[in-house]
């Protein structure tokens, strides 16, 4: 066999394609072997056809060189109020990394809502060492959190913390303080939400106070002395985000839902853990990826909103459905857009993670996705090259 290597210096990537060799001509007694006809070579089977043998059609090939190219290209030209860039890492190893402007791989970044992400994983990887369970009240860890059955805050469960379902919809002040006591503003979320009509699980609301209350729920089962600990413990276990942290508005008060600062190649070794199933186990992981809306309505969502799209939410991620009303059989990306325009995803049909890490005004985030989708035809077009 042939071996023909390609080099793209540029990414650090090879890929190995494997041809036949044309077939060499085989002696009319050695053909008879392979037939399963030799009598011996004196045989007076009639004569195998001179005929040449046809090869099987060769399936269409692609040069991720040259996607690589076009994909640079396309972002080399395309309009942006800020710098940015755009990181892409297959499963099999092929990266691809542009940049614009002062933006590179250490650049930090605001997380807005990219840490909605991390943050819910941080918190399942406890559920899968048993140190919490999904099905957990707020007041099993919380003290002072309301305990009465007739209180809907009572039947709050962490799965409808991490999925947004939980009613608490009012967001306290102090969730934005820096000098704002964490455990004290989680109180402070229990009490603006007393009496509000809200059931848990019956309405989706992407807000602040679902990851708080989930955080100090695992900040108190952990045993940990506060959100720095419990994710300093998280860094230790998986060699994760060594130049990044949960600092606004305060390292004492972290926004859990919107607080880190991270660079672009901690989020996206972040991705290649989750998306390979190294964070989670196999079911927690694709329970995490489900819909964990089913029936409730939608109170607020951002996806909605700004981009007219009925998405809906796992444990901290979402699943996207371009569509009116969400009706997927297949979800394409998973994703956790930030305010600022970063755009964190899963293509999960190519085994491909990316991240688009830009820090525009607040509130861009619909500009920062549709800058992805003017180059998404390109991007999957490189993702699915050479997949086997």
């Amino acid at each position: 066999m042939l071996q023909l290597s390609i080099r793209l210096t540029k990414f650090n990537f090879a890929i190995t394609k494997v041809s036949k060799a044309p077939l060499l001509a085989i002696p009319s007694c050695l053909a008879l072997v392979f037939a399963g006809l030799l009598q011996g070579c004196g045989s007076s089977e009639p004569p195998i056809s001179d005929s040449p043998i046809s090869e099987p059609p060769t399936a269409p090939s692609c040069s991720q060189a040259t996607l690589s190219n076009e994909l640079t290209r396309q972002l080399s030209v395309l309009s942006s109020s800020v710098d940015f860039s755009l990181s892409l890492l297959h499963r099999d190893g092929s990266r691809f990394y542009y940049s614009r402007g002062t933006v590179n791989a250490q650049t930090e970044f605001e997380s807005a809502s990219t840490s909605k992400w991390v943050s819910a994983a941080v918190i399942l990887q406890l559920v899968d060492a048993g140190v919490l369970q999904l099905s957990d009240n707020p007041q099993q860890y919380i003290s002072s959190w309301p305990s009465a059955s007739s209180d809907p805050r009572s039947q709050i469960q962490l799965r409808h913390l991490l999925s947004f379902t939980s009613g608490l919809t009012e967001e306290p002040v102090c969730v934005n303080l820096a000098n704002a006591d964490f455990a004290q503003c989680v109180d402070k979320i229990a009490e603006i939400n007393q009496n509000n009509g809200k059931i848990p699980g019956k309405e989706f609301y992407y807000a602040s106070t679902h990851m708080q209350v989930a955080g100090l729920m695992a900040i108190k089962a952990s045993g940990s002395r506060d959100w720095a600990d419990v994710f300093s413990k998280f860094k230790l276990q998986t060699n994760l985000f060594s130049h990044s942290r949960y600092d606004l508005p305060s390292a004492t008060n972290p926004r859990l839902a919107g607080g880190m600062h991270w660079q672009s190649d901690d989020y996206l070794e972040f991705l290649r853990s989750y998306q390979r199933g190294n964070l989670l186990s196999n079911s927690l992981k694709l329970q995490a990826m489900s819909d964990q809306l089913q029936n409730a309505t939608i109170g607020y969502s951002p996806a909605r909103a700004a981009l007219n799209q009925d998405w809906h939410y796992g444990f901290g991620l979402w699943l996207e459905c371009s569509a009116s009303s969400f009706n997927c059989s297949n979800i394409r990306y998973y994703s956790s857009p930030g305010a600022y325009g970063a755009y964190p995803f899963i293509f999960e049909s190519a085994g491909m993670v990316g991240l688009l890490a830009r820090q525009g005004g607040l509130g861009s985030f619909a500009e920062g996705k549709a800058q992805f989708d003017s180059a998404a035809a390109a991007v999957e077009a490189w993702a699915q090259c050479n997949l086997p």
